[in-house]
């Protein structure tokens, strides 16, 4: 189907170009080349929180997850930097929380505009050609049908995948296959500025005129309906690499599309491959002359290219991985595309991302005349256009896949049904959504030294708290720090110890042990007043009452 010749003599329209055809399984994409395509979402560890042991940890059980996969498989990783969510409208029931509350979206929407990252990872594969499959139909008998069954490859790419993910479950946060409409809006996302969702037609057919939504023009500066598209593309690696060494990346403050994209190779193609480049180098250690005059005066040469030697050596070294199953090789395209409606404004995002990636020793191309083939080569599914060479392991590819992810919080509270208790910000431009409850339990311990701003942030959980209905402030407080916010919110204001409270019938004195050796007061019989008796006996002070 991405033969044009039978209906036209060339495209015209960005349909023409894109790969996808048909949904033909709960989340898997037929496309035109006869290849099986399915897309996860998944958040990896936060490098701020991760410990160095805990990310090399993830990366190796990445390394060993992605190995695994040889000839005919592809893989695409891809992180979107979108809008995060506006701040949420709620109704507060005093005027107090509501000012304090109208101040804090003054300033998230005077702080200047908020993102937040979306990480996908899409696997391709292609099934070996008719040929293969029907000589490998004549080593089975009894067989209800001969010949090729696509069901049966579709229920075993299905399975493969599914392996894949398990072993990725295992050390990521969050990861899960996408749903039918939750993977058409995600291909929606790719070719297109709008962000929308897409629902799934009756007829899940002809997927690429259905999500084009947005004319394409192509040339030096292709633009995508009235936004003009640039790309840029890594063309080379530095010597060494280590776990999320593209991470600053996340903290950019625009939009933009990180795709990486992996075309894997089976071990006997990729033993080839590195034979062939090991030789190559070798062979450069020494020129014509260096040779003719060994030959000549029967004397090695001393003086050897020593670039080609390391560059030999470090082909073996890939060699010795390969061949103890350590790694896998693939060919590795990293690509980055920003977008603006005013051309200047796409260059100068360009250029941050450009100094982002040169400043962990990579090297990158802005993109010029291959600049759509490169646009085409990050979108998911297309294996075709702008394949870098030469092969990278899968250890480094973990390294350099948009791994960690900047936690920003959940979209809602789920045990209140609704918006987060307040918003925050973290690093870069990610704006933090936090929430107490973990399903429906909300217990929290706040520690922090002296004057850090401990009882600051509770009167602050207070008074955001009153955006859910029905909700009430008690406050049991020493030293009287909550005091002016749960008064003006109406709340119930205690003194623990009544340091601030002018006679004892206001103050509050906590003595769980007081009556611990009263039977009628604890109803639990003999046990217990044993227990009190030891505890009057050694610690008479901790129970004492207070006249």
């Amino acid at each position: 189907m991405l033969h044009l010749a039978e209906y036209r003599n060339r495209p015209h329209s960005l349909a023409d170009f894109l790969p996808w055809a048909a949904l033909v399984e709960k989340g898997v994409i037929l496309n035109k080349d006869g290849a099986f395509q399915r897309t996860a979402r998944f958040r990896g560890p936060d490098l701020d929180s991760a410990t160095a042991a805990e990310l090399v940890g993830v990366t190796a059980r990445l390394n060993n997850a992605l190995r695994r996969l040889g000839s005919g498989w592809a893989i695409f990783v891809e992180a979107q930097r979108i809008a995060a969510q506006t701040y949420p409208h709620n109704t507060f029931p005093d005027a107090a929380s509501a000012l304090v509350d109208l101040e804090r979206r003054d300033a998230f929407e005077e702080s200047g505009a908020h993102f937040e990252s979306r990480y996908f990872l899409t696997f391709v594969w292609l099934p070996p050609a008719e040929d293969a499959s029907r000589i490998e139909g004549w080593l089975y008998e009894g067989r209800a049908q001969s010949g090729v069954d696509p069901h049966e490859l579709m229920r075993g790419f299905v399975d493969r995948t599914n392996r894949v993910l398990q072993l990725v479950e295992g050390f990521m946060p969050e990861v899960a296959w996408l749903a039918d409409s939750e993977t058409l809006t995600y291909l929606h996302s790719t070719i297109s500025t709008r962000q929308q969702r897409v629902r799934v037609p009756e007829t899940p057919m002809h997927l690429d005129a259905l999500l084009a939504d947005e004319p394409l023009a192509g040339g030096l500066e292709p633009r995508l309906g009235s936004h003009h598209l640039r790309t840029l593309t890594v063309v080379g690696f530095p010597t060494a690499t280590h776990p999320g060494i593209l991470d600053e990346l996340n903290r950019l403050a625009f939009p933009y599309r990180w795709s990486t994209r992996a075309i894997l190779l089976d071990k006997t193609e990729a033993v080839k491959l590195l034979t062939k480049i090991r030789r190559q180098w070798f062979a450069k250690r020494k020129s014509i002359a260096a040779i003719v005059k060994e030959v000549m005066t029967n004397e090695a040469s001393t003086l050897v290219d020593s670039d080609a030697a390391n560059k030999a050596a470090d082909a073996d070294l890939a060699l010795q991985e390969l061949g103890t199953d350590d790694v896998g090789q693939a060919y590795v395209t990293a690509t980055v595309t920003v977008w603006d409606e005013d051309p200047g404004l796409a260059a100068e995002k360009l250029r941050l991302v450009e100094k982002v990636i040169q400043g962990r020793d990579f090297t990158c191309m802005p993109e010029g005349v291959n600049a759509l083939e490169a646009w085409l080569g990050s979108l998911p599914g297309h294996a075709y256009a702008n394949v870098r060479q030469p092969p990278l392991s899968t250890l480094n590819l973990a390294h350099m896949i948009p791994l960690s992810a900047v936690w920003a919080g959940p979209d809602r509270d789920e045990h209140f049904r609704s918006s987060p208790l307040f918003f925050g910000k973290t690093e870069g431009s990610t704006p933090f959504r936090f929430s107490l409850h973990v399903g429906d339990v909300g217990h929290t311990l706040i520690v922090g030294p002296t004057g850090a701003g401990k009882s600051v942030l509770l009167a602050l959980m207070a008074i955001q708290f009153r955006r859910y209905r029905k909700s009430q402030i008690f406050a049991f407080d020493f030293g009287g720090s909550i005091r002016t916010a749960a008064l003006a919110m109406g709340g119930d204001w205690h003194d623990l110890g009544g340091s601030l409270s002018n006679s004892a019938e206001d103050s509050v004195s906590l003595q769980p042990l007081a009556r611990i050796g009263d039977a009628a007061e604890c109803g639990v019989g003999r046990p217990i007043r044993t227990i009190g008796h030891i505890v009057n006996r050694r610690m008479p002070a901790a129970i004492a009452i207070p006249n």
